[in-house]
């Protein structure tokens, strides 16, 4: 399944308009050549992650993000995204504990991720006490060829300063245990990616790609 340049057209035109008047009178379009088409990408996406992790039963409505942003904490307040997005997992978009993978489709860039999200007090600290247990085994994880070569490592700007004590001598080899998510991200740049007919295998491949970190975050549930 491939994204047309309509899809790519509709959210170009979106950003210098983004208001509701002009959404109004072009959500037929929006409908057609933009949330249908994100759909069958999203279920032949589904299909092929289910040959990786056949507990992954969910339908596409499950997994696409809206493209109604949420204003009501927000300065920005524009009504709408500029982009779909979507999280394929045992869970969807709703339940992000079984690692899955999310993906961003804007006017001229692809972003895949995965891993485990801002988890929560408890599963951070397993995660951080998995690490620990054997940080040489985690290092050469995260230095996997592909892995590497595909994410360059782990994202995770946002870090605790402290950490308990029992992890910072694991930290010395494990840098990443500082931090507050433990996720991939990549992003390919360029229009040709967004209507390329290859698209739903590339964000498959990412979630096979990451298979041995995501079993490591599964262990931790």
């Amino acid at each position: 399944m491939a994204l047309s340049k309509k899809y790519t057209a509709f959210f170009k035109e979106l950003i210098p308009n983004n208001n509701r008047d002009w959404f109004h009178a072009n959500k037929k379009r929006f409908e057609e050549d933009v949330k249908a088409p994100f759909e069958e990408l999203t279920a032949e996406v589904i299909a092929g992650m289910q040959k990786i992790d056949p507990e992954i039963t969910v339908t596409p409505r499950e997994c696409v993000f809206r493209i109604y942003r949420d204003v009501r904490f927000s300065k920005d307040k524009l009504p709408y995204k500029t982009h779909l997005g979507a999280v394929v997992g045992r869970g969807g978009r709703k339940d992000h504990t079984y690692p899955g993978v999310y993906f961003q489709i804007e006017v001229d860039r692809v972003s895949i991720a995965g891993g485990c999200w801002k988890p929560d007090k408890d599963r951070l600290y397993r995660i951080r006490q998995k690490i620990a247990a054997d940080p040489k085994a985690f290092r050469k994880m995260m230095n996997g060829k592909k892995f590497k070569d595909t994410f360059g490592g782990l994202g995770g700007e946002d870090r605790n300063k402290i950490i308990p004590k029992e992890f910072r001598e694991a930290a010395e080899t494990v840098p990443e245990i500082y931090n507050k998510s433990f996720h991939y991200w990549k992003t390919y740049k360029g229009k040709k990616h967004v209507t390329d007919a290859s698209l739903a295998k590339t964000i498959v491949d990412h979630f096979r790609i990451a298979k041995r970190f995501n079993a490591f975050l599964i262990e931790t549930i």
